[in-house]
């Protein structure tokens, strides 16, 4: 007796293509492993035998395959209407399934992963029919019927851990075998196909040349569905010149701007929910049950590529996209669920990354058979884009303007009173010991018709109304991320260095410099901001130390103010060097959420949140930033950002997160200012003003 293999079912309608599907990814998988293949069309009595095939094929081969036995089975004669010879089928490594009913409830416990491939009726019917002639023809409704009584009580498809939209093109294989690697039951057997993906050779190519950034992303990135702008919009500000240090170190934050998609021979997107990452790869979409972390772990943090020589960035290409808050599940939160995903990434297999500092640009790719026709063309939209003069696409995208009419009514979540209430709830929290310092919030929302605001206008003038180091505009299908953010998360190198840099304490601008100077001044004073700021400090040293080598926590900087475009902020930056071969997902987990959108402890204060807040805050604090392909990840806090939802009653759902830390020291009228500060740049850009109290 062998030792069990693992068994892939390949089901479907008739038609769908699975028999090929099959056959090819047999091929594949041949590469590496043994592999068995067993049809049910070649067991099935009759063409009234659906029912009674499925019966036979789980009772008399998939059973002793399950067991590492030899199946031994009745073949049916198709010609002749009645059983045929004996056939017997051996296990291997691997064994392919394939027919319609492979995955029927009653063989669905001994099957390892269930690929349900699907094609569009007229398709299937004609697929089918080219294949078996006249022979299927005369019944075909017959055998139709069949499928249909048994999927009305056994929905195979829910139970699908793939799904393949099968085109018939040649894709679907390759397509599942990209994503059939990431299903736990199936990873330790294709560790060899998992570490293809580590043995990737990155092309690196400089242009001098320094692009309008918005026309480059929009000739490049325009129509795709899934599209992501790290854009560090306030690039230009400061530099090695620059006199005041705090200037210079937010400008050191703002050299690189990425802009990518999940289109090519690598792309590859994951949406995350309660607990179910759905990642999708051209015609295939995965169901990954089990904790986003660990299945960030399982693509991310080994060294799959090196950085190109003279390349001077991190980002080597991988993961681009957003966490929301709600996976604190994860990190010691309660379980709560958001109307938008708890995580969504692209893998970009090419890039396009701005060099700020050397006013030039780079073209990544990995090697693949589209690569080369890819860099072609981003090499005429960067010279086309060189072209452009500076802020001629602020309204380009046939936008009916930033500003809807009427403007957005914005409604908060908490009244003014309300939000005063639940600050005096925090103090008494604080006071009964159970948190020092705790980060109220609450989320403003409007409902506006589709198409009255365009996403893409409107990011572009919020980045040229409040520019920042960590903005960035991210387009997910119906859901798109707006945000002009300058506050980092969590920064780990591909050496190991991990920064985290929390703002804690916010002052408004003001026109007259004299005053703007006050208010900067009054800051950096400040007993409560720096307390509320040294907090945060304390906690983010205790989260980087999980896995961080002792004694190497630092903080090189404490309650530094920093100015941008519509506020002064305190900023501090905390660094350590990540312990060797730790895992670099759970060390982003050890910090997650960013300490300065909870408050401090961590844990009981997210709990006191969960009461105060009564309602999720989505990707509002969570986070925006990359997993790089060389190990190295940057992360932003998902402040100043506005989340537009396109629903699908045809209006789109705005929504905008504010808040600030509370402590002993705070006065509710003065908090609550603060958050009406916050929201300014982005509902002035809009047209309207914060919700009446």
């Amino acid at each position: 007796m062998s030792p069990a293999p693992v068994i892939i079912a390949v089901d479907g309608r008739s038609g769908a293509g699975k028999t090929t599907l099959a056959v090819e990814l047999a091929a594949r998988l041949r590469a590496h492993h043994k592999v068995s293949l067993f049809h049910l069309e070649e067991i099935y009595p009759g063409w009234d035998g659906l029912a009674a095939g499925i019966e036979r094929y789980v009772t008399t081969v998939l059973t002793p395959l399950s067991r590492g036995e030899a199946a031994a089975w009745t073949s049916w004669d198709w010609e002749n209407h009645y059983d045929g010879d004996a056939r017997v089928t051996l296990p291997a490594e691997i064994v392919i399934v394939e027919g319609v009913g492979a995955a029927a409830e009653a063989a669905r416990p001994l099957i390892d992963a269930v690929v349900w491939a699907e094609s569009p009726d007229d398709v299937r019917r004609t697929r089918a029919l080219d294949r078996d002639g006249a022979t299927f023809e005369p019944h075909w409704d017959r055998w139709a019927a069949q499928e249909e009584e048994w999927l009305g009580r056994d929905d195979v498809p829910r139970h699908a851990d793939l799904r393949v939209q099968n085109l018939a093109d040649g894709s679907a294989p390759y397509d599942l075998l990209q994503l059939l690697p990431y299903l736990p039951a199936l990873a330790q057997v294709l560790a060899p196909e998992l570490s293809a993906r580590r043995g990737l050779r990155l092309h690196a190519e400089r242009l001098d040349t320094a692009p309008d950034a918005p026309a480059l992303f929009q000739s490049l990135y325009g129509a795709s569905g899934n599209a992501m702008w790290l854009d560090s919009s306030n690039a230009g500000t400061g530099g090695q010149d620059e006199p005041d240090p705090a200037v210079r170190t937010a400008a050191g934050r703002s050299r690189f701007s990425i802009m990518a998609d999940d289109g090519g021979t690598f792309g590859q997107s994951v949406t995350h929910r309660s607990g179910v990452s759905r990642i999708s790869a051209g015609s295939c979409t995965a169901k990954v049950p089990g904790p986003f972390f660990r299945w960030l772990d399982s693509v991310w943090g080994r060294r799959a590529v090196r950085s190109p020589e003279g390349y001077p960035g991190e980002f080597t290409l991988g993961w681009l996209g957003c966490l929301g808050y709600e996976l604190k599940r994860e990190t010691g939160g309660s379980d709560l669920s958001a109307p938008t995903p708890d995580a969504a990434l692209v893998f970009a297999g090419r890039a396009v990354v701005l060099d700020h500092a050397e006013k030039a640009t780079w073209l990544l790719a990995l090697e693949a058979p589209d690569a080369g026709e890819w860099l072609a063309r981003a090499r005429a939209a960067v010279k086309a884009a060189a072209a452009v003069e500076a802020g001629a696409t602020v309204d380009a995208g046939g936008s009916t303007g930033v500003v809807p009419s009427p403007p957005p009514a914005f409604l908060s979540r908490d009244t003014g009173a309300g939000y005063r209430e639940k600050i005096a709830a925090a103090q008494h929290e604080i006071a009964q010991g159970n948190t020092y310092e705790v980060c109220l919030t609450t989320t403003l929302e409007a409902r506006i018709p589709a198409g009255s605001l365009d996403p893409w206008a409107t990011y572009l003038a919020l980045r040229r109304r409040n520019p920042a180091p960590f903005a960035s505009y991210l387009r997910l299908g119906d859901l798109t991320v707006a945000s002009t953010s300058p506050e980092r998360f969590l920064k780990i190198a591909s050496d190991g260095g991990m920064r985290a840099e929390p703002i804690k304490g916010t002052r408004r601008r003001a026109a007259d410099p004299e005053e703007d100077g006050r208010l900067r001044t009054d800051l950096a004073a400040s007993l409560k901001d720096r307390a509320e700021n040294i907090m945060i400090v304390d906690l983010l040293r205790n989260d980087l130390s999980h896995f961080a080598e002792p004694g190497s926590v630092t903080v090189s900087r404490l309650c530094a103010i920093e100015s941008y475009a519509t506020v002064h902020q305190m900023v501090s930056t905390i660094d350590a060097q990540l312990l060797p071969g730790a895992p670099r997902a759970e060390a982003v987990a050890a910090c997650f959420p960013a300490g300065s959108m909870t408050g401090a402890p961590k844990i009981s204060t997210m709990a006191i949140l969960d009461r105060l807040e009564a309602g999720p805050r989505g990707l509002y604090s969570g986070a925006v930033g990359y997993f790089s392909l060389n190990g190295a990840a940057d992360l932003a806090v998902a402040i100043r950002t506005l989340v537009l939802n396109t629903e699908g009653d045809g209006t789109v759902e705005l929504s905008l997160g504010v808040g600030g830390a509370i402590t002993s020291g705070s006065v509710p009228d003065e908090e609550y200012e603060e958050i009406r500060t916050k929201a300014y740049g982005v509902l002035s850009t809009l047209g309207t003003t914060f919700p009446e109290a």
